[in-house]
């Protein structure tokens, strides 16, 4: 706790001797457990309040729950000091100058002990021009899951704090990206990168956040420029990427991307990435690729997965004799058979369908 709140109580007693008459016995023993407080005896404090007397609904009573309060909070027990000052403000007896500063003090012991609907109730009518009344609402509209409310907040923050902490350049990039915001997003992300350019981290990040809008000639780009930097990135960093992609539903991106990678040298080929961009083109509808690697990965390993979605790929474009040969590959490869005699039926079904038709015509 700020060292300026253990001071708080007894500027508040003297404030309140002059507006008001305090039992002197009272008086005398908030300065003692003041004086205590200050110098880290908390027992001597503490035996001090407790040995104080005050009537029922007085000041002195709501004097002695303040400054045992304080004094919890001083020693931890947050949850006492929360409760011992809500009774002290809602009294009714404290000056109304000093309340504005005790409901700032209530919704910082409510932060901290996770009560993020009252910290919003109690910052309602602060001033939002208060950096630290900024920093709890975030904190709490986050907690309360409205990042819709929190990111303007925040937004409003770093425009008068350019040089805050990263978490707070961090958390706009998350927010934004979960709204959707994707190009306020990348903006946040570009300005931690100007503090850290060498992070493989920040460039991955701006790069997902590119992929995520759809850009992923852009993503890229943003690889390749790293790259070009001397930027280093793990092979798991960028597989992810790619499944990012996936994740999101946008296998036409990821392919893309992947394909970009491998071309470019970031990734190298091998069999796994080759069949991920093959599934992620299928994925996206874009047979004939799929098609093409699916058949170079199935002729140098001869499994009879692969071929069967070569037949699958060619007669989903009707390319009729292309998948039956397919079909006969993947059955001498030892697939099931009762797969393949099902596409083969429907296959030559087709076949025979289109031959009938092209007689109807001549005819």
């Amino acid at each position: 706790m700020p060292r300026f709140l253990l001071l708080i109580s007894l500027l508040f007693v003297a404030s309140a001797q002059a507006a008001q008459s305090i039992d002197p016995l009272v008086f005398r023993a908030l300065e003692r457990a003041q004086t205590a407080q200050e110098k880290g005896d908390y027992s001597s404090a503490r035996q001090a309040l407790a040995q104080a007397k005050a009537k029922p609904d007085s000041l002195e009573q709501t004097l002695l729950w303040r400054s045992q309060a304080y004094l919890a909070w001083a020693e931890g027990n947050n949850k006492q000091a929360l409760e011992l000052l809500e009774k002290a403000v809602a009294s009714g007896k404290l000056d109304e100058q000093l309340i504005v500063g005790e409901r700032l003090n209530l919704a910082r012991l409510n932060l901290l002990q996770g009560r993020y609907a009252k910290v919003v109730s109690l910052l309602g009518s602060a001033d939002q021009g208060n950096e630290e009344v900024l920093q709890m609402l975030v904190q709490a509209y986050q907690g309360l899951g409205q990042h819709a409310k929190a990111l303007p907040l925040a937004e409003r923050y770093m425009k008068a704090n350019p040089n805050a902490a990263d978490s707070w350049l961090q958390f706009l990039v998350a927010v934004n990206a979960e709204l959707k915001r994707y190009e306020a997003a990348e903006r946040w992300q570009r300005q931690l990168l100007l503090r850290h350019p060498d992070q493989a981290k920040g460039w991955r990040q701006l790069a997902g956040l590119q992929q995520l809008a759809g850009a992923e000639d852009k993503a890229l780009a943003t690889l390749r420029a790293a790259h070009a930097k001397g930027v280093v990135f793990s092979e798991s960093e960028l597989d992810n990427l790619v499944l990012l992609a996936s994740a999101a539903d946008q296998p036409w991106q990821g392919a893309k991307l992947l394909q970009g990678m491998l071309e470019s040298g970031l990734l190298a080929s091998n069999a796994t990435r080759r069949e991920r961009l093959a599934m992620l083109w299928w994925q996206a509808r874009e047979r004939a690729p799929a098609a093409r690697i699916y058949r170079e990965l199935a002729e140098q390993s001869g499994a009879a997965k692969l071929w069967l979605n070569v037949a699958q790929l060619e007669l989903e474009q009707a390319h009729w004799q292309a998948g039956l040969e397919a079909l006969k590959q993947a059955e001498r490869a030892g697939a099931e058979r009762g797969k393949v005699r099902a596409w083969r039926e429907w296959a030559e079904s087709e076949l025979s369908f289109q031959r009938e038709r092209q007689i109807a015509r001549v005819n």
